[in-house]
C-alpha cells in the first residue's frame, strides 16, 4: 500500500508541477524527447534495415554452403581476384558426385544465371534466366501459386519448360493465364508450367528478385547459354542438427579435394561460401551503427537530464515549507526521497514517450521497399533509458529534500 501511496503522491505533485510551470517543463523535457527520438530512431531504422537484408539473405537458402571458384570476402583488405580467376568452376559431374556421396547434406543443387530477353507474342521482358536442378526448391523457396514445379524427368532431360515470376507473367501475359502457354527464350519455345507468388521489391535482392526470374532446367540452360558446358555454382544444405555446419563443411572440402585430385599439401582450388558469414558481418556493422546512434543520442539525454535536475532543484526549493510540514507530521526520509524521485522519473518518462511517439509517426514515412517498424523491444528500451535518466537526474535533489531539518524547512521563505 505504501508503494502505491508514494506513487500516487508523486504523480499528483508532478502533475501540479506540469500545470503550474508548463513552458519551463516542456523546454526541460525537450532534451529527453530529442535524445530518445535519436536513439530509438536509429535503433528502429537499423533493425528494419537489418531485418530486410537478412530476409533477403534467407531467400538464397538457410543453413547452406555454396561451392564456387571465388570466395566471398567481407570487410577491409585487398581481394586477390587474380589468385582465383584461373580456378575451375564447379562442374555438373562434381555436383552429381556430391549429391550421391555427401552424408551430412539434406539437399544438393547446382545453378547458373544468364540475363536475356524473353517474349510472348509482341510482348517482351528483360529477365534473369536461372538454370536449376530438382532439389532447388528444397533449399530455396519456390512458391508456385499456379501450375506446378518441375518433375525429375524434365530436369534430367532438360526439357523446354519454365516457371516464371509474377512480374514477368504480368508483363508478358497481362490478364491471360500463362499456364500452358508458349513463350520464347533465345528463339526457342518454352511451355510455362508454373507461376510464382509475387514477392514484391526488396531493399536488397540477393540473387535477384524472383518476380523477375525465369527458372529452367539446368541442363537446358547450359545448352542455350554455355554451349553445353555444364558448370555452375553448387549449393548444399545442412541438416538442422548440424548447428554450425562444421560436419558438412568438412565433408564437402574432403570430397572436393578428392574429386579434383589435390595432394595433401596443395591449396584448395575452390571456395566454400556461407551466407551466415555475411549475416554475422552485417550484425557487426549494424551493431557499430547502433552504438554510434546511442552515443549521439546520449548527449541529448544528458542535456535533458540536466534540465530535469534543474526542475527538481527548483521544485525542492518551492516546496521546502511543505517538506517541513510533512516531516513534522511524521513523514520518513525515504517518503520524501521517493516522492521527488518518482516525480523526476515521471517527468523523464513523459519526455521519453513524446520521443517514442515521434519515432512511431516517422515510421509511416514512405521509404520505398524499406518497411520501418517500431518494435516492442525498442519501446521498452526507450522507456528504460528514460527511467534511468530520471533516477540519475532526481537522486541528488530528492536526497537533499529528504535530509532537510523540519524546523528549518518550515521557517524557509
Amino acid at each position: 500500500m505504501l508503494f502505491f501511496k508514494l506513487t500516487f503522491e508523486a504523480l499528483r505533485f508532478a502533475w501540479q508541477a506540469l500545470r503550474s510551470n508548463l513552458l519551463r517543463t516542456v523546454l526541460s523535457l525537450l532534451g529527453v524527447t530529442i535524445g530518445i527520438f535519436s536513439i530509438i530512431g536509429v535503433y528502429t531504422m537499423v533493425d528494419s534495415l537489418e531485418s530486410n537484408i537478412k530476409t533477403s539473405l534467407s531467400s538464397i537458402g538457410d543453413k547452406t554452403i555454396y561451392v564456387d571458384k571465388f570466395p566471398w570476402q567481407f570487410g577491409d583488405g585487398e581481394y586477390p581476384w587474380w589468385k582465383y580467376f584461373n580456378r575451375p568452376r564447379p562442374k555438373y559431374s562434381e555436383y552429381k558426385y556430391l549429391k550421391d556421396n555427401l552424408e551430412n547434406a539434406s539437399a544438393v543443387t547446382i545453378m547458373d544465371w544468364s540475363a536475356t530477353q524473353v517474349k510472348y507474342q509482341s510482348n517482351s521482358y528483360n529477365a534473369l534466366v536461372q538454370g536449376i536442378t530438382y532439389d532447388f526448391n528444397l533449399i530455396s523457396d519456390v512458391p508456385v501459386i499456379d501450375g506446378r514445379y518441375f518433375s525429375p524427368t524434365e530436369i534430367e532431360s532438360g526439357r523446354n519448360v519454365v516457371i516464371i515470376g509474377a512480374e514477368i507473367a504480368e508483363t508478358l501475359f497481362g490478364e491471360e493465364n500463362p499456364i500452358g502457354k508458349q513463350m520464347k527464350i533465345k528463339g526457342e519455345n518454352f511451355v510455362v508450367i508454373g507461376m510464382q507468388e509475387k514477392k514484391g521489391k526488396q531493399l536488397v535482392d540477393v540473387g535477384g528478385n524472383p518476380d523477375q526470374k525465369v527458372y529452367v532446367p539446368f541442363v537446358k540452360h547450359k545448352r542455350m547459354f554455355s554451349s553445353g558446358n555444364l558448370y555452375g555454382m553448387i549449393q548444399v544444405q545442412a541438416f538442422e542438427s548440424d548447428l554450425k555446419m562444421e560436419k558438412l563443411e568438412s565433408e564437402i572440402k574432403g570430397k572436393m579435394r578428392t574429386i579434383r585430385g589435390l595432394r595433401p599439401l596443395e591449396e584448395d582450388n575452390f571456395a566454400l561460401n556461407r551466407p551466415d558469414a555475411a549475416a554475422s558481418f552485417l550484425t557487426t556493422i549494424f551493431g557499430s551503427i547502433r552504438a554510434g546512434g546511442f552515443v549521439i543520442g546520449l548527449f541529448s539525454l544528458l542535456i535533458g537530464g540536466f534540465g530535469i535536475a534543474n526542475i527538481m532543484f527548483v521544485s525542492v526549493k518551492e516546496r521546502t515549507n511543505i517538506i517541513g510540514i510533512q516531516k513534522s507530521l511524521g513523514a520518513k526520509n525515504y517518503f520524501i526521497l521517493f516522492q521527488f524521485l518518482f516525480e523526476a522519473i515521471f517527468l523523464c518518462l513523459i519526455g521519453g514517450l513524446f520521443g517514442l511517439i515521434l519515432v512511431y509517426f516517422a515510421s509511416f514515412i514512405d521509404l520505398g521497399s524499406l518497411d520501418i517498424v517500431l518494435s516492442s523491444s525498442n519501446i521498452i528500451f526507450g522507456l528504460t533509458i528514460s527511467s534511468i535518466i530520471g533516477i540519475v537526474a532526481g537522486l541528488i535533489p530528492a536526497s537533499q529534500a529528504s535530509k532537510m531539518d523540519p524546523v528549518i524547512a518550515i521557517r524557509a521563505k
